[in-house]
Parts: structure tokens; C-alpha cells; sequence
């Protein structure tokens, strides 16, 4: 193999894995254990036995690591500093199932003002209002607060609340059950949020709120956010949305798979926002209504100037249908590309618009067309979203605004794309047909590594390190790709490294 596709390759397997990440700020490491002391020195041979004893003692830089078992929960106002931050990591089978000490205490990890914090690897449940909360201040925002890989699981309110955090990363969670409202909740003006790789169910609520809240302080108005990668469901039966935007403006809501919510799929308004929800992009969606659902995407209140392509906007309801839209929210209104079912409504008139209606009265969705779900999906009923042979989906898109990948992280085309959050050629690094991704693909992938194309993940006909970035997002996932926690660390690092060795000997 040539130098510099070696090269190339070696640092793909290894950004991908996470081989080359490691603690560059020069903290200490911390351990706490069911089994420890408090009196200990908080090593590894002598761990520490409260999560809380941990966060008054940490500073920027320090890691703290997280035996198995069951806790009870931390208050940290400490903050790190950039390319330092504190993080807490849990091993698997760590529990926090009490909320943290103090009186009125109501969260399981309450982040109060703290800023360069990461937070990954932890199950909390039980919590009277919040798995995990992190707040700033209306005149003094946290940064750069980072929560992965935690399952935040029959609270009272919320899985993860956030407020006043700008440069916020939610990624690969899983909420569920929240009693009261929402799985997720970005609030209070917070910046730049990503959210990312969840997976948001059966919560009260919505899935996903994220909401200005004017009324609390700042300019309420939460810019510059990416939701990527959702898989959404079973929410709603309260009200609210799948994905939910009150006070949202120049944000992209992407690649999201969002099924058989009771309430709305995707929302676009004003209530408490400090604005309306403008000026974002809709794009490569699949949405599919529940029976008892509301509109596929909801756009109300002056939500001007959004863009709406190649999503899938269909429903097993007897009447709603794809787009309700009010009629001072058309300003700007870009829709195409889209496979819908053929009900729109604009206005507060109720009446119901055809496809052949809504073109002629909005100018809109030229392109789009009318599908059904059995027309589009491999098998909506079992949760396999992916585009059937045949789809009328497939080739559909316009490229202007789609995302470089897909909800599986596979490479969409440069020309024609799929409409939805699938492409048809994506087999979600499946190199074995067998329905999971696991080793047996990655040992294909290894024999095939610049040779031919049985290594191919991404669709682009060959085998390569892009290749490896599909393996290393899908292992343990069945082949529909549906977005779960990304494995360990550890697993990762282990993985790269066996990649790097591979294309080392045949350099």
C-alpha cells in the first residue's frame, strides 16, 4: 500500500476509535467504588467510595473514574478549563439511584454553573425531577458541557435538562420514561447546542425540546443547533413533539428517525422563545405519525424562511397528514423533495389540501411525491426504516443542503441522494449479511482493506478507512441502524490499534 494512503487510513481507524484521544490535560485520576473510603487516597488500589467526596476535590484536568454499582448521585460548581476539562466516566454497571445530597436535591448529577465538564457512561433513574442537569446563569452561561453514553431512565421530568449552556454536546444517550415531560430539554438561550446519536422514547412529553424561554432571561433564542441522528418514539402520549423547537432559529434538524409518536413529529413555533423558529434547516427526516399523532411537521406562529428537503413526512392517521403550516409562516418557505402522505393544511381553516392543492396554492414541493409507508420502508412494523428495493425514495433527493452521511453514517452521493434519513446503498457496515455488526464484518473489512470492495460500508465502492468509521459507529447495532451508545473506550482504542498493526504489515 502507498505511504499516503496508509497514512490516511491509519488516522481514520484511529480518530474513528479514539486510539489517538487521550488526556492531554496533566490532571490526576480519581477512583470511586462501592467498596472504597473516603479516608482513602482515591487511587485505583485506594478508591474513594462517594461520587460527591470525588466532585469537591476535583479541579480542571482531573478524571474520575467509576466502579460498578449503585451510588448516590454528585453536585459539582466546579468548572475545567479548555482543553482541561473534569470528567466523570462510568464503567459499565454503574447506577446512580439516589438523588445527590442536600436538601431540596432533586437531580441524579447536577452540574450548577460549571463549565468544561464531561459527564459519559452513566445509568440514572429514579430521579424526582432530572437524570442529569447542567445549568448556567442568565448573566454568567456554562460552556462546553459534554453528556454521552448515559441511560437516563424513568425520572420525574426529564432524562437530561440543560439551561444556559452554550457549545452544549448531547450525544449517544438513551431517555426514556420521563414521567412528567421531556426525554432531552435544551432551555434558556443556550448556543450551538449538538445533539446527536440519542435515542429518545417513551417519555410523557417530547422527545426533544429545545425552548428559548424568554421569559427566564437572555435574548431566548437558542441558534446555531444540530440534532443529527435521533432515533425518536413512542413520545408524546401528553402532548408536545417528537422534536420540538420553541424559540430555535438557523439550526439543522437532520438524519433524525422519528416513528410512531402520539403528538407531533417535528415542530417549528413560538410560545415563550424569545422569537420565532426561523431560518433552519429541515432536511433528510424519516417521519412516521402514529395513528393517534398529529402532523408530521408543524410549522406555526411566524416561523419564516425554513427550508424543508427529502424528508419522509407520512402518517397512519385517518386525516392529518404531512405539513401543517400557518399561513405567517409561509414567508421564505423552501419545500421539495419530499415523499409525503398527501394531506396538507394551512392556516387555522382546517381544511385539508391535497398535494395537487398545496402546490397550487403555496407553489411548494414541486418535486415532492405522494408514498405510502408500505411503498417506501423494508418493514415499517418490525422498525426497519431503511428504503426498500424499488422505493420511490431512492435517487429522489436534491443534494443542496443534504448531509455528508446518514443517520448510519454512511457517505450520501454527490449527485442524486435518497430522500429520508436512509441510503438505499448503505448496509450500516453489515459486510457479513447476518444482521449485526460485530468482528466477523471487521475481519472482512481487513481482508479486503485496499484489495477490493468486500470491505464496503459507505457505498463508494471501495474499502478504505471510511470504511472502518461505519464499522466503528454500527458495532453491536442490528443492521436497520439504530443509533445506541457507542462502545467503550476502551473496546475502541483496542480496535484502532488492531487496524493500525493490520495496515502497518501490509504498508
Amino acid at each position: 500500500m502507498r505511504r499516503g494512503r496508509w497514512l490516511e487510513v491509519c488516522w481514520y481507524a484511529a480518530v474513528a476509535a479514539g486510539a489517538l484521544i487521550v488526556h492531554l490535560a496533566h490532571g490526576e485520576v480519581f477512583y470511586v467504588t462501592p467498596g472504597g473510603s473516603n479516608a482513602n487516597a482515591g487511587t485505583s488500589a485506594a478508591p474513594w467510595a462517594t461520587l460527591q467526596y470525588a466532585a469537591d476535590r476535583v479541579g480542571p484536568g482531573d478524571r474520575v473514574v467509576v466502579r460498578p454499582g449503585s451510588y448516590q448521585g454528585f453536585y459539582l460548581d466546579t468548572s475545567g478549563a479548555p482543553g482541561s476539562p473534569i470528567e466523570f466516566r462510568a464503567d459499565p454497571g454503574v447506577l446512580i439511584d439516589e438523588p445527590t445530597m442536600g436538601a431540596g436535591n432533586q437531580d441524579g448529577i447536577n452540574l450548577e454553573g460549571a463549565s468544561h465538564v464531561v459527564i459519559d457512561g452513566f445509568a440514572v433513574t429514579g430521579m424526582p425531577r432530572a437524570g442529569i442537569r447542567t445549568v448556567g446563569a442568565e448573566d454568567d452561561f456554562a460552556e462546553f458541557v459534554t453528556i454521552r453514553n448515559v441511560h437516563a431512565y424513568d425520572n420525574g421530568r426529564w432524562g437530561i435538562f440543560t439551561g444556559f449552556v452554550d457549545d452544549l454536546l448531547i450525544e449517544n444517550n438513551e431517555t426514556s420514561g420521563s414521567a412528567i415531560e421531556h426525554g432531552i430539554y435544551v432551555s434558556n438561550s443556550g448556543d450551538r447546542p449538538t445533539i446527536r446519536g440519542n435515542a429518545s422514547w417513551g417519555n410523557r412529553a417530547n422527545g426533544i425540546h429545545m425552548n428559548g424561554d424568554a421569559s427566564l432571561g437572555g435574548d431566548g433564542i437558542i441558534s446555531g443547533a444540530v440534532v443529527s441522528g435521533n432515533r425518536i418514539y413512542g413520545n408524546g402520549a401528553g402532548g408536545g413533539s417528537g422534536i420540538n423547537m420553541d424559540g430555535v432559529q438557523g439550526s439543522r434538524i437532520e438524519n433524525n428517525l422519528i416513528y410512531d409518536n402520539h403528538a407531533s413529529g417535528i415542530s417549528l413555533y413560538r410560545i415563550d422563545g424569545g422569537g420565532p423558529s426561523s431560518g433552519n434547516v429541515v432536511v433528510n427526516n424519516t417521519v412516521h405519525q402514529a395513528a393517534d399523532g398529529r402532523w408530521a411537521l408543524n410549522i406555526q406562529d411566524g416561523a419564516v424562511n425554513n427550508t424543508v428537503l427529502n424528508n419522509i413526512l407520512v402518517s397512519q392517521h385517518a386525516y392529518r397528514g404531512a405539513i401543517d403550516v400557518s399561513s405567517d409562516s409561509l414567508a421564505g418557505l423552501t419545500s421539495d423533495y419530499n415523499a409525503v402522505i398527501p394531506r396538507f393544511n394551512v392556516g387555522d381553516a382546517g381544511a385539508i389540501y391535497s398535494l395537487g392543492q398545496w402546490r397550487a396554492s403555496t407553489g411548494q414541493d414541486a418535486h415532492s411525491f405522494a408514498a405510502a409507508p408500505g411503498e417506501l420502508f423494508v418493514d415499517w412494523n418490525a422498525g426497519d426504516y431503511r428504503l426498500r428495493a424499488g422505493s420511490p425514495a431512492i435517487n429522489s433527493g436534491a443534494s443542496t443542503h443534504a448531509p455528508g452521511v446518514d443517520f448510519a453514517g454512511v457517505a450520501r452521493p454527490a449527485g442524486a441522494v435518497d430522500i429520508g434519513a436512509f441510503e438505499e446503498s448503505a448496509n450500516g457496515g453489515d459486510l457479513t449479511g447476518d444482521g449485526i455488526v460485530d468482528g466477523e464484518d471487521l475481519a472482512v473489512w481487513q481482508s479486503a482493506l485496499g484489495e477490493g470492495s468486500a470491505g464496503d460500508a459507505d457505498g463508494d465502492g471501495d474499502s478504505d478507512g471510511g470504511d472502518f468509521l461505519i464499522l466503528q459507529r454500527s458495532v453491536g447495532v442490528a443492521a436497520i441502524g439504530v443509533a445506541v451508545a457507542e462502545p467503550t473506550l476502551g473496546a475502541l482504542g483496542m480496535a484502532a490499534a488492531a487496524a493500525v498493526l493490520i495496515l502497518a504489515r501490509g504498508s
